[in-house]
């Protein structure tokens, strides 16, 4: 078997790989941030919480959903269409609609639950993904910029308001600094319930999940040509015959 032969099945390999990850590991990726973008650890008893997404993330994972046609990572017409089984329509269709409630579950995991901070972060969320429907995206764009909005609202949320409510003796360091930013400001507004320190790995667990399903979402060489097997098993045939 020649090397052009033995690198075309490597990549047909790869392509089936990739096609199995996504028929068997995405929706349970999915899945999970669905599940878990709403649990909380509560400081008292450490029981677990399960809080329902406000509406304001049913809006910001439209935008998202948008954002995501708009850069081509998702591509309806090859999700979705005649040419595909009725059986594979029906599975394209519940894992869009899971990407939508584990994105809307995505943004609770980050938002404040309730008070000033939580209008805060929402019409920030709301300014950045209605600017980014005008910016040129790419697939690889989207996903680094997504990871990053979600890691800055991760780190305000849970490592720097998080000591805001961890009791008189606790804090630390995060405690000092908030107290010294909001200074003369009156803290009535800032009304955050108190979690364990286990939410905050929760929802981390929860992001990290959620930006490995949009890689396995991300297209590859197969989505960009709808053909890529049928090139590599006719590429030998035609090698023959310009030989």
């Amino acid at each position: 078997m020649s090397g052009k032969d033995l690198a075309a099945r490597e990549e047909e390999r790869r392509v089936l790989r990739r096609q199995a990850a996504r028929v068997l590991l995405l929706p349970w990726l999915l899945l999970t941030v669905a599940l878990l973008g709403g649990v909380r650890v509560a400081a008292r008893d450490r029981s677990l919480l399960f809080l329902p997404p406000p509406l304001i993330t049913l809006v910001l994972a439209a935008l998202l959903s948008a954002l995501f046609v708009r850069a081509r990572l998702v591509r309806p017409g090859r999700w979705l269409g005649s040419h595909l089984t009725v059986l594979q329509n029906a599975s394209h269709a519940l894992t869009l609609l899971a990407l939508f409630a584990a994105s809307a579950q995505a943004f609770n995991s980050v938002l404040p639950e309730a008070g000033l901070l939580h209008w805060v972060f929402a019409l920030f969320f709301l300014w950045t993904l209605w600017n980014d429907q005008f910016a040129p995206f790419d697939p690889t764009r989207l996903l680094r910029s997504l990871a990053v909005l979600f890691a800055t609202a991760f780190a305000l949320k849970h490592l720097l308001l998080g000591g805001l409510h961890t009791g008189p003796e606790g804090g630390g360091w995060s405690r000092r600094i908030v107290s010294a930013l909001l200074e003369g400001v009156t803290l009535g507004t800032i009304d955050l319930p108190a979690y364990a320190p286990a939410t905050g790995y929760l929802s981390f667990f929860t992001l990290a999940l959620f930006v490995a399903a949009l890689a396995l979402v991300k297209p590859g060489a197969e989505d960009e040509e709808g053909r890529t097997v049928l090139v590599l098993e006719a590429a030998p045939e035609k090698a023959e015959l310009d030989s």
